[in-house]
């Protein structure tokens, strides 16, 4: 186990306040709040922004790039876009000093949030939604009604090509990381198609994207998933994805659906 280190007097944070430091050549931010000293590593889990430069309202500090909070008595993700804990670490106050000693990478005391749970939630799947309804006390006939309607379901790419189609081919790319499609993650910021004029009866698809953050690691995933489920429709000559930074994304883009997914309240 690391050894204690000073990090600073006492006296240097105001409550509350707070204090980016160095531990062992890491990254951590220090915070006094009600009393008390915490220490969390001093980068966002969405894209590694520095927390300490984030507003600090009571025990939350906020990202100051995209508004993910965390919890800087345990380190724990509060908000999307952020799904991923940081690392809390051990703090003392001796002799008018704060000490820090850096935790193991993995360790984490906190409650598991709201966001990290949502996101690795399990997916219904349309065999298990006919098994969990055969197992009900619907009448027969309902029941027959049922899984017809679900095995006779209409996949995406059979639509007639249209903006919506495009949309519903959309949602079945989902962000690696969050497991919610982009569609209700609002990450589409437009869809435009026009005829090909070498290909009558096909048309080709532009599509105007953005990404949670600029410098977001499932960029390319998401780009050739977008480009792939949108393709597989006959009538699609090709399909452009722009990437689109202004304005930029934020939780607020996201629907209803995607809240309820990700346990967003």
């Amino acid at each position: 186990m690391a050894d204690f280190v000073r990090v600073a007097a006492v006296s240097e944070l105001p409550d509350p306040g707070k204090l980016f430091v160095e531990v062992d050549d890491e990254m951590v931010a220090l915070f006094h709040v009600e009393g008390s000293f915490y220490a969390i590593d001093d980068v966002c889990t969405h894209d590694s922004g520095p927390l300490v430069d984030g507003e600090l309202n009571g025990f939350k500090i906020a990202c100051p790039r995209h508004g993910a909070k965390f919890d800087i008595r345990t380190g724990s993700a509060l908000t999307m876009p952020a799904v991923r804990s940081t690392r809390a670490h051990d703090v003392k106050v001796e002799n008018g000093s704060v000490w820090v000693r850096l935790r193991a990478v993995g360790v984490f005391d906190g409650p598991i949030s709201h966001a990290g749970a949502g996101a690795h939630g399990f997916e219904v799947t349309r065999s298990k939604m006919l098994t969990d309804v055969a197992d009900s006390s619907m009448p027969t006939a309902a029941l027959q009604t049922v899984a017809v309607s679900a095995a006779d379901s209409v996949p995406a790419s059979s639509l007639v090509l249209c903006e919506d189609a495009v949309r519903e081919m959309l949602k079945e790319v989902k962000d690696p990381e969050l497991f919610v499609n982009i569609v209700d993650l609002g990450l589409i910021y437009g869809v435009t198609l026009s005829p090909t004029l070498d290909a009558p009866g096909k048309q080709q698809v532009v599509i105007a994207m953005t990404m949670t953050s600029p410098a977001c690691p499932a960029g390319p995933q998401l780009i050739a998933d977008t480009k792939r489920a949108v393709g597989a429709h006959g009538d699609v000559s090709a399909v452009e994805v722009r990437i689109v930074m202004d304005p930029p994304w934020t939780p607020d883009r996201m629907t209803d659906a995607a809240r309820d997914q990700l346990g967003i309240f």
